[in-house]
């Protein structure tokens, strides 16, 4: 009797594929899911087109694109973008864009008249191409989550940050967490309540007179014989960093240490860090390091379990939330 159905016999599949912006990032992640990273060519044409192209089979399969939007923040944009398409052209079964950093996540509003929401725009473009679902870390500001209409897993490395400074074994009632500015004091008093219970919250007050400026008006907090953690989500041209590391010194702390999720590093930022007095800069791995810059006082830190260990709850259909017992989401 002939069948009124047929009856698929194959597993579900996980693949990998790394684009071109982090590709050490991407080979510590298949290496901890004890899988090869797929097979996919990426090229730029001399016009300056991007052309993509997977030369495996990946019709049904479970897909992760890794791509963090790293200088120059366009091209590997656009590039994660073709790959998003690439693979819902050539039936992946789901199409997730693991972005460890998502670029234009700042501008999140408008503050001026006649000013774009890019990050409304960039969530948009990832849809259209065909993602599935997007897997990223620390996000400028949480609800960024919003501008989307699939799911988005929001992890954050400040365990990863904060199991990194416990190993100094520093005793807790001589540490302070700074937060950079007042938008962040949900990060650093979390970050604050993961080094210990005894541990001081202090804030730094500053003004913006014009974009990637930073002018520190006040610190509010004891930082005196302290060891000052300045915790933010990104350092970008180092200004506030710097500033802040000046102030605080001139308040009396003992040491000043800066620590953040993703080293964007713009402009004059590795000379500022160098000339300031922080000791040590502890970012992590989410962009890669400028191999042309000094930086010799930034210790970096790898994302790639945390993020392995997402994806693999994601394939599995498991609690990506229940995995990380909630710590590792900070919004």
């Amino acid at each position: 009797m002939t069948p009124s159905s047929i009856q698929a016999q194959k597993s579900k599949r996980l693949m990998v594929f790394c684009g071109r912006s982090v590709p050490g990032l991407g080979e510590k992640i298949a290496e901890t899911l004890h899988i090869k990273l797929g097979d996919i060519e990426n090229k730029t044409f001399s016009n300056g087109e991007i052309y993509v192209r997977y030369r495996e089979n990946i019709r049904g399969s479970d897909v992760f694109l890794i791509q963090s939007t790293s200088d120059p923040v366009n091209e590997n944009l656009m590039e994660l973008l073709i790959m998003i398409q690439a693979a819902r052209l050539a039936s992946a079964r789901r199409i997730t864009a693991v972005m460890p950093w998502m670029g234009y996540c700042r501008q999140d509003k408008k503050s001026a008249g006649r000013e774009p929401i890019s990050a409304k725009l960039v969530a948009d473009l990832l849809q259209v191409a065909g993602a599935d679902r997007v897997l990223t870390m620390d996000l400028h500001q949480g609800q960024v989550q919003g501008f989307f209409n699939i799911p988005v897993d929001h992890m954050t490395a400040l365990s990863i940050i904060s199991g990194y400074f416990r190993l100094k074994q520093i005793p807790e009632e001589e540490i302070v967490v700074v937060s950079p500015d007042v938008g962040g004091v949900k990060r650093a008093k979390k970050f604050a309540e993961k080094l210990g219970p005894k541990v001081d919250l202090a804030i730094l007050t500053k003004t913006r007179p014009e974009h990637n400026v930073a002018e520190i008006m006040a610190v509010i907090g004891d930082v005196k014989d302290k060891v000052a953690i300045m915790v933010d989500d990104m350092i970008d041209t180092a200004g506030t960093m710097k500033a802040g590391a000046e102030t605080l010194t001139g308040m009396g702390a003992r040491e000043v240490y800066s620590a953040c999720t993703h080293a964007v590093l713009s402009g004059a930022a590795y000379e500022r860090l160098e000339d300031s007095p922080i000791k040590e800069v502890v970012v992590t791995d989410t962009l890669p390091l400028n191999p042309e810059k000094s930086a010799g006082k930034i210790r970096v830190l790898s994302t790639a379990s945390t993020l392995a260990d997402t994806i693999q709850s994601v394939f599995l259909d498991e609690s990506v939330s229940r995995l990380f017992e909630g710590d590792d989401q900070l919004f």
